[in-house]
């Protein structure tokens, strides 16, 4: 992407008019008629006449793999307007609310008439914090319908034409073109058995969530044996259980630290929180923030207009101009974003002196990874005090750490088959396995088998929830998180070990879920030495720059959580839970019509 479509792009994302749309998809046209130019001259020359030069051979390899933009310029405009299209659905929703008034609105059960709810912030909040199970449900439905169900067309188009651009380039379909990023023939199958290694895990997690559930909500709403209802779970996708933690705590009794009313209560502002994740990397002896990053970043909603108000961080490839995009608030759940979005602004900036070529990481999951492995040290309660957010006076014990890592399982432990399947969906849909007529239904096919959720109601092909989720509708590769997830507990213990907080041979000594490396030049140092290379060289052996592997491995995530893991599975034991699911209750039906005679048929 050049450098001017860059900032067309950021000025949409920040400001979504007419106006800027149309700019953004002049320039991308312009972009792509340029790369077509040079790949035309190319197209009968043999790159490896170039390979006594470097750059030409790399720079010739790339015009050779245009992917999208191979098709022609018309059907290149229209890919990008539907991306587009879909982008704004999913960013600009407004929401009915929930019976605040006597007389409901015809068009929603539920609803109120007044349909003037942003998602972000307010309904996300809503359903982080409210416990009223009809609620939830409606604003789940909500959401589904004035985006996913917007969308399902222009989704199947979208479809259509990312795999005839890729079909150019020699690829199968898109989702093979997704895959050659990570350069290995089998990386399906490697994340496969990644997430078996966590699974066992995970079904005890969820056993112990599910049973805390039917206390909760009685057996009305939630089934002993069957998935969990997606809707209970504090995010409107059920990909982190963070939010429900003050109804599942295994020892509700210990005293937890509020985090959030500790910021506000010290004054913080979101600049603030800015400049302590700053700090962090700073004492690792990385690099500071630009003056462009200061001035620039949006960091908080605007009144005056509409954005993508999804967290991003941003390389406009000038080498001065890096810049953060969200709409932040004064809460615990944006500070550690706010360390995670500034990760992936170090990583840029570490590796800016390669070639062009080489200026982006070696695989997507390692970029996501760099933030969220700060964070497994932001979040402990050393780091927490030593930057005064947390009493001295607090006392870790048995029960307080066991509280503590159930807490950040709910947050990361649970996002791992999302992370998964999400794109396993999309290989299916791109690869013609699932038509159109079949997406509703393989959503939650995935959604039951992995994560062992269900809908809060009967859904219909009419429905179309994959779309309702940003990275789905906003054309963004999604297994990268779920290799995130896995590779910053490899660099976590690889920078514990280098700073002298974990000892591999003596775990249990110094816990690596204790572990803080702020201020360790060390650790700094050897993170440095992997983030300068970028894609200089392949990511297996700048995961071994780091760890000393090769290859991805969930040992790490197992070795942290482990006495979460011993506790789960004693107190299943205990209580004679049931670990693993059943099939649930709520089908997808063919279309609405179909569903609402099936409706009919229960009353």
């Amino acid at each position: 992407m050049s450098i001017k479509q860059n900032f067309a792009t950021w000025n949409y994302d920040s400001d979504l008019s007419k106006k800027n749309s149309l700019a953004l998809q002049s320039v991308s046209v312009e972009n792509v008629n340029l790369k077509k130019e040079l790949h035309e001259k190319l197209k009968n020359v043999s790159c490896d006449s170039f390979d006594d030069n470097l750059v030409k051979y790399v720079e010739c390899r790339q015009m050779n793999n245009l992917g999208i933009a191979g098709l022609p310029t018309e059907k290149y405009t229209e890919f990008n307007s539907l991306v587009s299209e879909m982008q704004k659905t999913f960013a600009t929703p407004k929401l009915c609310k929930y019976k605040t008034k006597p007389v409901p609105a015809p068009e929603v059960d539920g609803a109120t008439g007044q349909c003037n709810l942003d998602f972000d912030p307010t309904v996300i909040n809503i359903m982080g914090t409210s416990r009223d199970a009809a609620e939830l449900a409606h604003y789940w439905k909500q959401f589904r319908d004035k985006t996913g169900r917007l969308v399902k067309n222009k989704f199947a188009r979208y479809v259509k034409l990312f795999n005839e651009g890729v079909a150019l380039s020699k690829y199968k379909d898109a989702g093979e073109y997704w895959l050659r990023i990570y350069d290995q023939p089998n990386f399906k199958d490697t994340i496969e058995s990644l997430w078996n290694q966590v699974k066992p895990l995970y079904k005890e997690l969820h056993a112990y969530v599910r049973r805390k559930l039917l206390v909760k909500y009685g057996p009305e709403v939630v089934f002993e044996k069957e998935p969990i209802p997606a809707h209970l779970l504090g995010n409107m996708w059920g990909q982190s259980w963070a939010n429900i933690y003050d109804i599942t705590l295994p020892y509700p009794n210990k005293v937890q630290p509020d985090i959030t009313q500790e910021l506000k209560d010290q004054g913080y502002t979101v600049v603030k929180m800015f400049k302590k994740a700053e700090d962090f990397f700073l004492s690792l002896n990385m690099t500071r923030m630009t003056d462009d990053f200061w001035q620039n970043s949006v960091m908080v909603r605007p009144k005056d207009k509409d954005m993508v108000c999804h967290a991003s961080a941003w390389d406009f490839h000038d080498g001065k101009s890096y810049r953060i995009k969200m709409c932040a608030l004064v809460t615990e759940d944006d500070f550690t974003t706010i360390h995670h979005e500034m990760g992936h602004i170090e990583y840029d900036m570490l590796y800016s002196h390669q070639l062009p070529f080489y200026r982006y990481s070696p695989n997507p999951g390692f970029h996501e990874a760099v933030g969220d492995t700060i964070v497994l040290s932001v979040k402990t309660n050393k780091h927490l005090k030593r930057i005064g957010l947390l009493n001295e006076d607090y006392k870790d014990d048995y029960e307080s750490t066991i509280n503590e890592l159930f807490k950040f399982g709910l947050e990361r432990l649970t996002f791992l088959p999302f992370g998964y399947l999400t794109d396993l969906w999309r290989y299916s849909v791109f690869n013609g396995t699932v038509s159109e007529d079949q997406y509703e239904q393989s959503w939650w096919k995935l959604r039951e088998e992995y994560q062992g959720l269900q809908p809060p109601m009967d859904r219909s092909e009419d429905d179309f929830d994959p779309g309702s989720k940003y990275h789905v509708s906003s054309n963004v590769e999604y297994l990268r998180y779920f290799v995130s997830y896995i590779s910053q507990f490899q660099f976590h213990k690889a920078l514990c070990t280098e700073a002298g907080q974990f000892d591999p041979k003596d775990p249990e000594r110094m816990p690596l879920h204790e572990c803080d490396i702020y201020g360790s030049k060390k650790a700094g140092n050897l993170f440095k030495k992997m983030l300068s290379l970028g894609a200089s060289k392949p990511w297996p052996e700048a995961l071994e720059v780091i760890t000393g592997q090769k290859t991805l491995d969930s040992g790490a995530i197992l070795q942290y959580f482990q006495p979460l893991y011993k506790w789960l599975k004693e107190e299943n034991k205990k209580s004679g839970t049931f670990v693993g699911w059943t099939k649930g209750r709520h089908g997808v039906y063919k279309s609405d019509a179909e569903l609402l005679q099936a409706m009919g048929n229960k009353v």
